[in-house]
């Protein structure tokens, strides 16, 4: 399972830190980071790290509780699932 997520999306509700610890607040720039999230366009502000097995409930639980969609979760297949 991988994880993306559109920082620039992201408007700093912060829900998404309540449901995974993988989010952290970023209380400066008012948004949430992504820990171990990696840029796979170094010209997007977009993020992308694996899921941990143990996490994908958590991932997906964070996905679904950001108010303006900037998390997407896909299955192992790259299938959007969330």
């Amino acid at each position: 399972m991988r994880i993306r997520f559109d920082r620039q999306t992201c408007i700093g509700m912060f829900q998404c830190t309540a449901e995974w610890d993988a989010f952290e607040r970023d209380e400066d720039a008012g948004k949430a980071d992504l820990a171990g999230g990696e840029r796979p366009d170094p010209d997007a502000d977009v993020f992308e790290r694996d899921v941990p097995a143990d996490a994908e409930l958590d991932a997906k639980f964070a996905a679904r509780a950001c108010p303006v969609d900037a998390i997407e979760v896909y299955d192992d297949d790259g299938e959007q699932i969330v």
